[in-house]
C-alpha cells in the first residue's frame, strides 16, 4: 500500500547529493549536514489537543520510515522539532520566533488562528507549512499548502449530503453553533450559501473556544424549530451539544467540519447520539480504508485510541515528502526552492490518505473541492466512511463571498 510507503509516488527525482540532471542541489536554512530539520507547531495541551497528539506521533512515524529508507533526497535523514502552542496565539508566535532560523519548512501548524497570526511572517521567511486547519484564508499565502477542503466547501459537501439523503429538506431551518475567528467563520460561509440556495435560513450562534456548555445554545434551538445542527468546533463543544439535544428532545441530524469530532467522545454519554445522528464532512479517509497504516500505529504507538488525526498527520507527511522530493529533483532544497516545488504540484495522490489535491491553483482557492461524509461508530479512530471523496452538487457554482 503506496499510502503507507517511505517513498513519494513518482514525482520525486534525483539522488544523494544531485539533482535528476546530475548537478548539485543547492540547500541553506534547516539543513546542516545530511539532517533536514522541520518544525511542528502543535496543539498537545489546550482544545485540540488529542488532535495533535495523533497528527505529531504519525508524522514521526513517517519520517522514521523514510530516514530507514535513505532519508530525503537519498541523503538527508529528517528531525521534527516539536513545539506545543498549548492552542495559544501569543505562545505559538514566540515559538515559531524561536524556530524559525533553523527549520527549512513547517510539517503542520495546528490551529487556524494561529495560522492567521503567523501568516505574514512565514510568507516573508518564504517558509513552506501544513496548516493542520482548513481556513479558506490559509489558502492566500503562497507558502501554505492545505491538506484537504476549505471549511465552507466542506460544509456544503455535508449539507448536500444531508439533502441528498433526506434528512434536511428545502425551506428547513439550520442552526449553526461555530468558533468566533477564521475557523467558525469559514464554515458558516459555508451554511450561509447552502441556505441560501435552498431557501433555508440558518440560527447563528458564536461561541468561544472556551465556552464548555451549550445548554443555552441547544435549548434556543429547540424553541426555534431547527431541522438540523451545524457544529464548527471542538469536540467537548460536539459532545454537550449532542447531549443537550438529547435531553431537550431535539432529535435532528448533527453535522460537522472535520475537526469536531474525537473517538473518546463514544465513551462519553452522548455516545449513543453521536452514532446516530452525527455527520461529519472531512478530508481524509477513516481507518477500514487504511489498515496497515493502523497496525503501523498501534504497533508504535501501543495502548492508546487512535483518531482519525493519525491519517490527518500520515497524509500531511506523504504531501511534505513530495514537495521536498520535488524540491530534490529541481535541484534547490532551499527555502526558495522548496516553496517553488510546492506551488507546482497540482496532481498531488496520497494513495487514498486524503482527497485530490492541487496546489497550483490561484490563492484563495481551495486546493480541493471534494470531502469524505463519515459517521461515528465503534471500532479504530471511531468513525466510519459512508461516501468516497465525492463534490456536492452546489460546491460547482460556489464562489467565495457568494
Amino acid at each position: 500500500m503506496s499510502g503507507c510507503s517511505t517513498k513519494a509516488p513518482d514525482n520525486s527525482g534525483g539522488g544523494g547529493d544531485a539533482n535528476a540532471s546530475g548537478g548539485d542541489v543547492k540547500t541553506g536554512r534547516g539543513i546542516d549536514g545530511d539532517t533536514l530539520t522541520l518544525g511542528v507547531l502543535t496543539d498537545l495541551s489546550g482544545v485540540f489537543a488529542a488532535l495533535g497528539k495523533d497528527v505529531t506521533n504519525a508524522q514521526k512515524l513517517f519520517w522514521d520510515d523514510v530516514n530507514a529508507g535513505g532519508g530525503v533526497c537519498d541523503k538527508y535523514k529528517v528531525e521534527l522539532n516539536v513545539k506545543d502552542h498549548g492552542y495559544n496565539v501569543q505562545q505559538a508566535v514566540q515559538l515559531y520566533g524561536g524556530m524559525k532560523d533553523s527549520v527549512l519548512a513547517l510539517q503542520h501548524t495546528i490551529g487556524s488562528p494561529i495560522n492567521t497570526a503567523l501568516a505574514d511572517q512565514m510568507t516573508a521567511d518564504n517558509m513552506v507549512n501544513i496548516p493542520e486547519a482548513w481556513a479558506r484564508n490559509l489558502t492566500v499565502p503562497p507558502g501554505n499548502a492545505v491538506v484537504g477542503t476549505t471549511y465552507d466547501v466542506e460544509m456544503i459537501n455535508g449539507l448536500d449530503y444531508l439533502l441528498q439523503q433526506g434528512l434536511i429538506k428545502e425551506g428547513d431551518k439550520l442552526g449553526h453553533i461555530y468558533f468566533e475567528g477564521e475557523y467558525g467563520a469559514n464554515g458558516l460561509a459555508g451554511s450561509k450559501y447552502f441556505a441560501s440556495q435552498h431557501n433555508m435560513t440558518v440560527d447563528e450562534a458564536q461561541i468561544k473556544a472556551t465556552d464548555a456548555d451549550m445548554s443555552s445554545v441547544v435549548t434556543k434551538f429547540k424553541a426555534d424549530g431547527v431541522n438540523a445542527i451545524l457544529l464548527t468546533v471542538a469536540p467537548g463543544q460536539t459532545a454537550s451539544a449532542a447531549a443537550v439535544a438529547n435531553q431537550v428532545g431535539l432529535t435532528v441530524p448533527i453535522l460537522g467540519n472535520n475537526p469536531v469530532f474525537a473517538p473518546g467522545l463514544l465513551d462519553s454519554p452522548a455516545g449513543q447520539v453521536l452514532k446516530d445522528h452525527l455527520f461529519i464532512a472531512s478530508p481524509v479517509t477513516t481507518f477500514d480504508k487504511q489498515p496497515e497504516l493502523l497496525k503501523k500505529y498501534t504497533d508504535q504507538f501501543p495502548g492508546g485510541t487512535p483518531s482519525l488525526g493519525v491519517v490527518h498527520g500520515y497524509a500531511d507527511a506523504v504531501v511534505m515528502d513530495q514537495i521536498l522530493e520535488k524540491a530534490c529533483e529541481s535541484g534547490d532544497l532551499t527555502p526558495e526552492g522548496v516553496l517553488k516545488a510546492k506551488q507546482s504540484l497540482s496532481d498531488v495522490d496520497t494513495d487514498g490518505l486524503a482527497v485530490p489535491l492541487d496546489f497550483s491553483v490561484q490563492p484563495g482557492e481551495s486546493p480541493s473541492q471534494q470531502s469524505f461524509i463519515l459517521q461515528p461508530t465503534d471500532g479504530p479512530g471511531g468513525a466510519k466512511a459512508i461516501t468516497e471523496a465525492q463534490e456536492g452538487d452546489d460546491v460547482k457554482n460556489f464562489k467565495p463571498g457568494s
